[in-house]
């Protein structure tokens, strides 16, 4: 897991991650780093890509990199990711109380589910299967964080939801998908609202430092 994780945080120096931070590149390995010893004591199942299964992920908050910076990193097949909420930004959502984020600005996001078993059930039921599984939902951080690792991850016909991620009072839930132009979208659905192709991501444990 170690040789993942390295790959992982070069990636994101790669990306600019710290020059996007407004760091230089020790300082924002700083961040990273302590997670190390973390992922190397994981035993988990190997990444299964058409299945959408991933070990672990690093994810990089928004409190550190804007999640519209974060996107703009995003490639997939040639294409870059870009961020549509209208009438909403990134900051309108907010984690639910249900979910616990470690503190920090990185942790590890671990067994990442992509939702197929979800695909076509509207977001407000998927959450009920995922609580059901002693799961937890994804926030957007962790989904930009996933097609940043793994853009391939993003699938036609198997997009996911980020449902634990929430705008104060309204039914608007966040998501990724390829648009028709191939690029990986940031927006959202209705949470009461299926999609033959649109599932509901979620993740067994979050590890921080």
């Amino acid at each position: 897991m170690e040789r993942e994780f390295d790959r992982q945080l070069e990636n994101l120096v790669q990306k600019g991650y710290p020059e996007a931070a407004g760091l230089t590149i020790r300082d924002f390995v700083n961040h990273i780093e302590p997670l190390r010893g973390h992922a190397g004591r994981l035993s988990l199942p190997v990444m299964d890509l058409r299945k959408g299964r991933l070990p672990f992920v690093i994810v990089v908050k928004g409190g550190l990199i804007r999640t519209d910076d974060a996107m703009l990193r995003v490639e997939r097949e040639g294409n870059k990711g870009y961020v549509k909420l209208h009438p909403h930004v990134p900051g309108d959502f907010s984690a639910i109380d249900a979910v616990l984020i470690p503190g920090g600005m990185a942790y590890l996001m671990v067994d990442v589910d992509r939702g197929g078993d979800s695909l076509d059930i509207p977001p407000v039921d998927a959450m009920k299967m995922i609580k059901r599984a002693n799961r937890s939902p994804l926030t957007v951080d962790e989904g930009v964080a996933i097609i940043t690792q793994r853009p391939e991850f993003l699938m036609k016909n198997n997009c996911f939801s980020r449902l634990a991620s929430r705008g104060a009072g309204n039914k608007r839930g966040p998501a990724i998908w390829i648009d028709s132009d191939k690029r990986p979208h940031l927006g959202w659905c209705w949470d009461g609202t299926p999609h033959a192709w649109l599932g509901s991501a979620s993740c067994g444990s979050r590890i921080g430092i």
